[in-house]
């Protein structure tokens, strides 16, 4: 096991029997408690449908929140233990349809990590991801990883806080964008609501 220290956080990342089980352990330095979140997950055994897989994770985040932090670093820690994982600024080439790759990547991915931050919710396609991650749990029944990085669970659950002034600007925005076309944000906005 290692542990990593990167800006104030210290976080375990422990490769565990088979290429596709490990251990994850967020220590916050800002946290009174010694351990804030204990994740501890086993990968699906080789079957006919993960035969498809090319990475052993896909990294959804707020790239804004995270991208240079937290996710950077466990990207790094994870690729150091040997896991292959997807994250979207090393992975896609620019002028590819950002969409489609995504869906394809979170389509061969054996496991969805999902990186809750202040303004996750702020961006339309982190919740559009969020929408095909839950899309693909329901389907195959992969493993999605919620990690809450300076947000309390409730938030995201309750939308409250960050996540209701972030659905309250989207709301304002599909207002304005589709004024002639009512069903279809309520619906976006309906689905994104559901997935959090």
């Amino acid at each position: 096991m290692e542990l990593w220290q990167k800006e104030g956080s210290y976080f375990s990342v422990e490769r565990q029997a088979g290429p596709t089980c490990m251990l994850i352990t967020l220590i916050p330095s800002h946290s009174s408690s010694v351990l804030n979140s204990l994740w501890s997950f086993r990968a699906q055994d080789a079957s006919s449908s993960d035969s498809l897989c090319n990475y052993h994770g896909f990294l959804s985040f707020r790239g804004k929140d995270t991208r240079k932090t937290f996710t950077d670093h466990l990207y790094i820690a994870l690729n150091h233990r040997g896991f292959r994982i997807f994250r979207d600024d090393d992975e896609i080439e620019k002028g590819e349809n950002i969409k489609f790759e995504l869906q394809k990547a979170i389509q061969e991915s054996k496991m969805l990590i999902v990186v809750f931050s202040k303004n996750y919710a702020s961006s339309s396609r982190c919740l559009d991801e969020l929408v095909m991650i839950l899309k693909r749990r329901r389907t195959t029944g992969h493993v999605v990883l919620p990690v809450f990085y300076h947000v309390d669970p409730s938030h995201v659950r309750k939308q409250i806080k960050s996540f209701k002034k972030a659905f309250t600007r989207h709301e304002e925005r599909f207002h304005t964008e589709r004024a002639g076309k009512k069903d279809e944000p309520k619906g976006k906005i309906h689905e994104w609501r559901s997935a959090l």
